[in-house]
């Protein structure tokens, strides 16, 4: 990975065919970022090395390949590119060109059922992503909380809005998460339930 894609997008896992290739690359609609202000792209990776590109009402079909280094070529109306794939998470896919400061950011819109056609499209897509996966999140974790000066706990998110609601305990009590070690976070109960 080249350190302009590095430091542009930090955390990205690489594309490991055993792990990504069936579940989360192949047959998936991936909407092309670069550029969707001047047109939506929908690159689709398809078996057999076919590579849909959609664009309006107008479809390409090309290739592309994949070597045992990871390493793609895909032909496109600009000619072949080679580039290495990763991933930010399942949703985000980033292709890394190998010979230029840059790179290609798509989103899987596969299992989303709004349309995506501009940076605003983007921007929801992204906020509703991740404000489902931080509710997954705190929704299975587990917190300790503080009342006058006595720790209780620990308890799902789930339990400690049941004790909110039934007034056993105070939404503005501070919580914290069973892997940190003090209440420094400043996080209160309400502050979960507000994720839920």
């Amino acid at each position: 990975m080249n350190n302009f894609l590095y430091t542009a997008i930090p955390n990205l896992k690489p594309f490991d065919y055993s792990e990504h290739y069936k579940t989360h690359f192949i047959n998936q609609n991936w909407v092309l970022v670069n550029g969707i202000s001047e047109k939506k792209s929908v690159y689709t990776f398809k078996n057999d090395n076919i590579l849909e590109i959609t664009r309006q009402d107008d479809v390409i079909n090309t290739s592309w390949e994949i070597d045992m280094q990871n390493v793609f070529t895909v032909e496109t109306e600009d000619g072949l590119i080679v580039v290495k794939a990763y991933f930010k998470d399942n949703d985000i896919l980033v292709l890394d060109y190998q010979n230029k400061d840059d790179f290609a950011l798509f989103i899987n819109t596969t299992d989303y059922n709004e349309d995506v056609n501009s940076v605003d499209d983007i921007n929801n897509f992204l906020k509703a992503k991740y404000r489902k996966k931080v509710s997954n999140v705190i929704y299975e974790h587990q917190f300790y909380y503080i009342e006058k000066a006595e720790e209780f706990g620990p308890f799902k998110v789930e339990k400690l809005n049941e004790k909110v609601k039934k007034e056993e305990i105070s939404p503005y009590c501070f919580v914290r998460d069973i892997n940190e070690n003090d209440y420094s976070k400043r996080l209160r109960i309400a502050d979960l339930i507000q994720e839920l």
